[in-house]
């Protein structure tokens, strides 16, 4: 087969992710926008807050005016009225003037600060003793000192946390442009893999992957689509895939594309209308039998079988090119958090190793404990907090180094 272990390396597999393009966008209600990407920029229509208000219950009053005051010199100021919350106030503060107000109201014309309350006395009902200066602007936010009409407050590509609802909404957005969410077509081949609920007889194995790639798909926000176990015959495959093509816009296919007469996902792809195989074989451990393909606009993945390989290319290979065609305009960042490394880990120059570790407590901070054991034992991975990326130049990593693990 002429395309087969064409090695590429990681680094020229990602840039690949250009020849794939966002969905379409579509108009949802703010409420419903959480976990969307913003598909268009959203400028503020308005100053924010759009009033100055108060940070702390206590009294407005002119900065000036409380200018070296302190408990055994007090300051001492009259009384000039109340500010109720939702009410513009209809007085401009005087000079040696003090009104009170609660957190979030809004300062009369004429003053630039608020002295908390803690660090007042009052006096009667027309005067008020201050203990403490304040600078101006202390205890306030200005009407545009979150944001100015016109800014660029969400940029598109921006992934819609509860902080971004909030801000769309409290600029008066009801709507907002997101992309559409993209379904992921999920097919499991073998004629080993049996369905979960069926007992495995010697030779068989559950189907493990199905489940653990519409998690990963399910946690980056997108919408797993299983069609079943496919058995190693190309024409059931083929017309398996045309299907998951046609209702899905990105298909992975786990098993076939490892050495063997009976793996034909390359094959199969090959005979698709409008498709090309971009790769097949990256330089990483584990996951070095990786496919992909481009069918018309659409990614499809040939994955390891084995279970171990199949996550690893998932997490740090699919889920990014999923991330593009969710409409990132730049993928989402791995964590990576420091751990110290609690034994030699030996990698091969040429490749980029993916080692699972746990994460444990150490005198001195986190230790990364290598979890061993081959790609095909899930206990692995389900025992490992992170991966310890190792690069293609390095042919290990000694004891006791820092390390950044990135966080499964």
């Amino acid at each position: 087969m002429s395309y087969f272990f064409k090695v590429k390396t990681l680094d020229e597999v990602m840039a690949l992710q250009q020849q794939f393009v966002p969905k379409d966008q579509e108009s949802i209600a703010v409420e419903s926008a959480f976990s969307r990407i913003l598909a268009q920029d959203v400028t503020a229509p308005c100053n924010m807050p759009g009033f100055r208000r108060a940070t702390m219950d206590g009294y407005a009053v002119q900065a000036s005016a409380t200018f070296g005051a302190s408990e055994s010199t007090p300051s001492w100021l009259e009384m000039q009225g109340s500010i109720l919350m939702g009410r513009v106030p209809d007085f401009t503060l005087a000079p040696g003037k003090a009104a009170n107000i609660a957190t979030g109201g809004m300062l009369p014309r004429g003053s630039d600060a608020v002295v908390m309350v803690e660090h007042t006395q009052t006096i009667d009902d027309a005067s008020v003793e201050i203990y403490k200066s304040v600078a101006p602007f202390q205890n306030v936010i200005d009407e545009d000192e979150d944001f100015k009409t016109g800014d660029v407050v969400l940029s598109a590509g921006t992934f819609i946390r509860p902080q971004e609802m909030g801000l769309a909404s409290g600029l008066g957005f009801s709507t907002l442009s997101v992309h559409q969410v993209p379904k992921v077509g999920i097919i499991s081949t073998g004629d080993e893999i049996i369905p979960i609920h069926e007992d495995p007889g010697p030779g068989r194995i559950r189907d493990i992957n199905s489940y653990t790639l519409s998690g990963f798909v399910q946690e980056a926000h997108a919408l797993p689509v299983r069609y079943g176990i496919v058995k190693d015959d190309p024409g059931a495959l083929k017309a398996c895939c045309e299907k998951a093509l046609a209702e899905t816009d990105m298909v992975l296919i786990s098993g076939g594309s490892s050495v063997g007469t009976r793996d034909y996902t390359v094959e199969v792809l090959s005979r698709l209308p409008d498709t090309d195989i971009l790769v097949h074989g990256m330089s990483v451990s584990p996951g070095k039998p990786t496919i992909l393909a481009r069918s018309g606009t659409k990614p499809v993945w040939g994955l390891p079988g084995q279970v171990v390989s199949a996550m690893v290319v998932m997490k740090m290979v699919v889920v990014p090119f999923l991330h593009r065609i969710q409409g990132y305009t730049v993928s989402k960042p791995l964590v990576r958090i420091p751990a110290k490394l609690t034994r030699n880990v030996a990698s091969a120059q040429g490749r980029r190793d993916f080692i699972r570790v746990m994460l444990v407590h150490g005198p001195d901070g986190l230790l990364a404990r290598p979890v061993l054991g081959k790609s095909g034992l899930i206990r692995t991975m389900v025992y490992a907090d992170g991966l310890l990326d190792i690069g293609e130049n390095l042919e290990g990593v000694e004891k006791d180094t820092w390390t950044q693990v990135i966080l499964l």
